[in-house]
């Protein structure tokens, strides 16, 4: 199944160029300042005595537990990533990466980009090509009307467009 046609396998990370630099760097915080820093706490504590009474030693362990279970979950991601350059993509129909206009049953006009799941931020206007609405508006086209169901209920949605490339948006 090819991401750049519009057909989708829901095992694949798909990601864009930013988010995958987003988790790149995240990965090298951890592993480069954070997790260095964090041993030498530990190991500064653990020199003070009686380790099972040790407030700092503990919490210290827990997080180095909780920052390698992150590192593995990044290399993962990273592993599995399938990178799509929205600015490559074109055309009509919504796929991953493109920014589109949705006008729901009230009139209101919002828009949202299309990205990964490691990479949403709905407020930011970037939701998941996984979310329901990722998954109704995919490879539909302007003027396509839709129906999301949401926590209130169905709602009516009607894409007023489609747009690739760096488009910023407001």
């Amino acid at each position: 199944m090819n991401p750049d046609l519009g057909t989708y396998d829901e095992k694949q990370n798909l990601i864009t160029p930013a988010g995958y630099e987003k988790l790149i760097a995240e990965l090298r915080h951890l592993a480069e300042r954070e997790r260095p820093r964090l041993v030498d706490e530990v190991h500064q504590a653990a020199l003070q005595g009686d380790r099972s009474e040790n407030a700092e030693y503990i919490y210290g362990k827990k997080r180095l537990r909780e920052i390698d279970k992150r590192l593995g979950f990044l290399k993962r991601r990273l592993d599995a990533a399938k990178i799509i350059d929205p600015n490559r993509q074109s055309g009509e129909r919504v796929l991953f990466g493109a920014r589109i206009e949705l006008e729901d049953e009230d009139g209101v006009v919002k828009t949202w980009q299309i990205v990964g799941e490691d990479e949403s931020d709905p407020g930011h206007q970037m939701i998941s090509w996984k979310s329901p609405v990722g998954r109704a508006v995919m490879r539909r086209v302007a003027g396509d009307a839709i129906t999301i169901e949401t926590p209130k209920g169905p709602r009516d949605m009607v894409i007023v467009s489609v747009r690739y490339g760096s488009i910023p948006i407001e």
